[in-house]
């Protein structure tokens, strides 16, 4: 790989492999201080981005294009080239491979990402997708999917903590959606809620579906069940707003108009006023899944709001980051704290924020199933050879041929890719020498992506580094905490910040925690078929 030869690199990951493999730092909960563990492990980080940029940074679809086995450092090549897909799993995971012999440098390079990259927490137990959980009231599990319904009642559990450590009863719900969240926090735990979404129509989605939840209440507390219910709900419904969030404006001021604008009057903001809420006291602020620049926004509205005690926060979409350069006066959405903006090298590109998107463990998985999926990359890598070779200026279209690429042969899918690119596939040798040599290489690409895959987590703990630092530097007590089971919701990473300290919360969820194993079985006796079913499993990054 240009830039990175064999020698040098093998020393200088050994050496960062040798000092990452120390257990990781446990977030801490004193004030920021200097050359703390984070921000060493910041610069490990980038160290290591740095030595192989030209990795993260490739595109897998120019794999032919510009010759990207070619650069992989030479003592690779073999062992990538005859490496099986179960291999090559072993190496993503670190579990090692049977028959595997990977040449040194490829192993310290494995160790030193896996190594700096936050603990993603990996429970014990069966790897199928959750089923309905036993732990929501059934009403509370209409519409929504198992994945969610795993992430509701964690984070929910989460914010009833913090509210407990703080004393604050409101939560601010940004990012809202259908109010999934929201539901379960004022139904299911009782909290005063106020859900934000910009787009109008999902905030009428959520209020009917809030609407049947209050009928079914008081259609069950009519007929006047002997059993009292597992899991009893308050009618307690939560309070929604369409607006979207100004990243610059006063917390007070901080929502403008939807987009595009609603049919009726604009909603007053709910928590306007001096104190920075309707009644002046403090919230609770929380995004699941907060997209690009929506996280860093909220972070920031939290630092200058002494209106919000709290923070929970699980950020996705880094690809969509404001990064630099950017106009006078416009937020950063990464890099926010000193620390990381300070040290050389820690831009971080499109190509690299869109890989920390990516879903490690559902890959790994594939690879160890030797799953169709896996040719997917391939296909679309051979595509874009056969348009840049009909058309130079057709480079990166953003294509897309079909969700079941996999269970296509090349011509099909080379049938229905070519005209999005405006291209005659009559006029396209589909079945020449050069494609069947093409296609012949996918365990190359294969290979390629794991390499890409073991980088992405190190990038996304950078970005959260970024975020957690940002907050310690002005004070106050953050940390974050591998909430969701990463094998359906790889973004699991949480970011939880107050003005106080956090260590009764953090001591309390080891214990939250013991429902994973058993929330993997549907509880028979409550539950009823959800409106909508598991989402497939796809390739690419996933929230």
């Amino acid at each position: 790989m240009p830039g990175v030869p064999a020698g040098p690199v093998t020393s200088r990951v050994l050496r960062g492999a040798a000092m990452a493999a120390a257990p990781p730092p446990t977030p801490h909960l004193q004030p920021h201080l200097e050359q703390s563990p984070e921000q060493r492990r910041a610069a490990d980080i980038i160290r290591l981005l740095t030595l192989y940029r030209p990795l993260l940074d490739a595109f897998v679809i120019d794999f032919f294009t510009d010759g990207l086995w070619a650069q992989l450092p030479p003592a690779w090549q073999p062992a990538l080239a005859s490496a099986t897909p179960v291999q090559l799993a072993g190496l993503l995971g670190g579990h090692g491979g049977p028959g595997a012999a990977w040449p040194l440098s490829l192993l310290a390079f494995a160790a030193a990402a896996r190594a700096l990259a936050f603990p993603r927490g990996c429970p014990g137990g069966s790897p199928r997708p959750p089923c309905q959980s036993s732990h929501l009231h059934p009403l509370l599990r209409r519409h929504v999917k198992p994945k969610k319904q795993h992430e509701i009642q964690r984070l929910g559990k989460l914010l009833k903590r913090l509210s407990q450590a703080t004393g604050c009863q409101r939560v601010v719900d940004i990012g809202a959606g259908q109010g999934h969240l929201s539901r379960f926090l004022a139904f299911g735990l009782g909290l005063s809620v106020t859900a934000v979404e910009s787009d109008g129509r999902l905030v009428g989605l959520a209020e009917r579906f809030d609407q049947e939840l209050l009928w079914e209440l008081g259609k069950n507390r009519g007929l006047g069940h002997k059993r009292p219910p597992r899991h009893p709900l308050t009618p307690r419904a939560p309070q929604h707003v369409a607006g979207r969030l100004d990243p610059a404006a006063p917390w007070g001021e901080f929502l403008l108009p939807p987009n595009p604008p609603g049919p009726g009057p604009a909603a007053r903001n709910p928590l306007g006023g001096l104190g920075g809420s309707e009644d002046g006291e403090q919230v609770l602020v929380t995004g699941l899944h907060a997209c690009g620049d929506l996280s860093p926004a909220l972070l920031c509205h939290f630092a200058r709001s002494p209106a919000v005690a709290a923070v929970a926060l699980v950020g996705c979409c880094y690809m969509k980051l404001s990064t630099t350069p950017q106009p006078a006066g416009c937020p950063l959405g990464y890099p926010m704290s000193t620390s990381v903006a300070a040290l050389p090298g820690h831009q971080l590109s499109y190509r690299a924020r869109e890989a920390a998107c990516h879903a490690l463990e559902e890959y790994e998985g594939r690879l160890r199933g030797g799953s169709p999926h896996l040719r997917a990359h391939c296909y679309r890598a051979v595509l874009e050879s056969l348009i840049r070779a009909a058309d130079p200026a057709k480079r990166h279209l953003g294509l897309q041929p079909g969700r079941k690429a996999h269970a296509l042969s090349f011509p099909q899918y080379a049938q229905l890719g070519l005209p999005l690119a405006g291209l005659d596939p009559a006029g396209v040798p589909l079945d020449s020498g050069a494609v069947g040599a093409m296609l012949e290489q996918q365990h190359k690409v294969v290979a390629f992506c794991t390499l890409g895959q073991l980088l992405a987590p190190a990038v996304e703990t950078l970005i959260l580094l970024d975020r957690l630092l940002y907050l310690r530097e002005q004070g106050f007590h953050c940390a974050l905490v591998p909430l969701f089971d990463p094998r359906f919701s790889p973004r699991n990473l949480v970011l939880v910040a107050a003005r106080t300290p956090l260590a009764t919360v953090l001591a309390g969820l080891d214990k939250d925690s013991e429902d994973r194993d058993s929330s993997q079985d549907e509880d028979l006796g409550e539950a009823e078929s959800p409106r909508e079913g598991q989402s497939p499993h796809s390739p690419g990054h996933r929230p």
